[in-house]
C-alpha cells in the first residue's frame, strides 16, 4: 500500500486539519530529523507545532473572556434577554482585558 503513513499530512491545508492531526506533525518531524539531511524540514515542522500550540493557548484565552459577551449577544438576537445583558457582560469582559496582559 502507498501513502497515508501520515495520514496524508500531505494534504492537509487548513488551520483545523492541522491542529486535529498534531500527533502525524510530530511522526513527521521525528522522521525528518532521523533522516539525517532533512534537518531544515525537520525543524520548519517543529516551529509549526510550536506555533499551533501558542496559537491554541492564545486563542482559548480569548475565548474564555468572550465568552460572557457571545452568550449576551446571542441572548439578545434570539429574544432572549435585553441589551442590558450585553451591557454587563462589555463591563465584565473590558475589567477582564484591562487586568489580563493581551496573550
Amino acid at each position: 500500500m502507498s501513502g497515508g503513513s501520515y495520514n496524508y499530512l500531505c494534504y492537509m491545508q487548513d488551520l483545523e486539519d492541522l491542529q486535529s492531526h498534531r500527533h502525524d506533525l510530530e511522526e513527521m518531524a521525528s522522521r525528518l530529523a532521523g533522516l539525517g539531511y532533512a534537518q531544515d524540514a525537520a525543524r520548519e515542522t517543529e516551529e509549526l507545532l510550536l506555533l499551533l500550540r501558542q496559537w491554541e493557548t492564545r486563542a482559548a484565552a480569548r475565548v474564555q473572556r468572550l465568552a460572557d459577551v457571545w452568550h449576551a449577544v446571542e441572548w439578545l438576537d434570539s429574544s432572549d434577554s435585553g441589551e442590558d445583558g450585553v451591557r454587563e457582560a462589555l463591563a465584565k469582559y473590558r475589567n477582564d482585558a484591562e487586568g489580563t496582559p493581551a496573550p
